[in-house]
């Protein structure tokens, strides 16, 4: 039998000092930060040359020429039109039907539960692959939608194939896939309010409308700014769902920041103008983040001055 002085005796092997322990831990966190900025900085390298790839003897730096010619080309701001157009048009959709699913399934049920965890089925499907299967039931030769659209007289509905309605068509597919993203995340929020409030204003006979925006909305609203943030942060950078359904078109109806940098890269072979395009659309997610980031830590801070 061991004696009591084997067992305390502890193991040889590799051991960290206190003082190297938390760089030890935060050394992955440093290596995807470094995986992160090496890309950045090459994009931003290549954003100030004259680099295409089907001509490499020809590769300079220009500093910043390609910026410049963003100033005078009409397919740039018809890009950053578009892109916002597409960003605003969404995140305000979704947000206002995920308050609203929210609010329906607020109340903690069994079938409320079940009906929460189904409306989360479009967000385990990729997203390319949910704008080929809206691609196929709006097909005007064997589309479902298609076949619905004719029975209430709109025959011969072009859907995605025409610039009138490619828009409408991809903030469709948008809206089925990330709906319940927000709609969870306000969900998640309006359960974890305080009931103090509301039973308060039960007792005292206050309106529900009065109830929904003098105290529901206002403690709501950091969940709301989270919600927002995400997916407006992912809408102006979105490229499957209308790479997949119209390549950016028809024409220049649908060419986002990220599928103009894809043709740019891809088709022309332009490695300058798209880096220079990826860069200024991380500016703009930058200064959105920034002030929705603000906007945040100042609610918060005035939660905590009232509390």
């Amino acid at each position: 039998m061991a004696s009591t002085e084997t067992l305390r005796r502890p193991a040889s092997g590799f051991r960290i000092s206190r003082k190297m322990l938390p760089y030890v831990l935060s050394l992955p966190a440093l290596l995807v930060c470094i995986g992160i900025l090496i890309p950045f900085f090459t994009a931003v390298i290549y954003s100030f040359q004259r680099y295409r790839l089907s001509q490499p003897w020809a590769r300079q730096f220009n500093w910043g020429e390609n910026y410049l010619n963003f100033v005078t080309d009409p397919a740039f701001w018809n890009t950053l039109k578009v892109s916002l157009l597409y960003a605003g048009i969404t995140v305000t959709l979704e947000l206002l039907l995920g308050l609203g699913i929210a609010l329906l399934l607020q109340r903690r049920s069994t079938i409320n539960n079940f009906i929460s965890i189904m409306l989360l089925l479009p967000l385990m499907i990729a997203p390319a692959l949910a704008a080929l299967m809206w691609k196929l039931m709006t097909n005007p030769s064997f589309g479902i939608l298609s076949y619905l659209a004719s029975l209430i007289g709109l025959h011969d509905f072009r859907w995605a194939s025409s610039p009138d309605t490619a828009l409408l068509t991809v903030v469709l597919v948008d809206i089925w896939v990330y709906t319940p993203f927000i709609m969870i995340l306000l969900l998640a929020g309006l359960r974890s309010l305080p009931t103090q409030p509301f039973e308060a204003a039960a007792l005292d006979g206050v309106p529900r409308s009065f109830v929904f925006f003098r105290i529901t909305l206002p403690m709501l609203t950091p969940y709301i700014l989270t919600a927002t943030l995400f997916r407006l942060l992912d809408s102006i950078q979105q490229f499957d769902i209308i790479y997949a359904m119209t390549q950016g078109g028809p024409g220049n109806t649908l060419t986002v920041f990220q599928v103009e940098a894809y043709l740019n890269f891809f088709q022309s072979t332009n490695v300058g103008r798209s880096a220079a395009l990826l860069i200024i659309l991380w500016a703009i997610t930058y200064t959105l983040s920034n002030v929705f980031i603000k906007n945040w830590l100042r609610l918060r801070e005035r939660a905590r001055g009232e509390a």
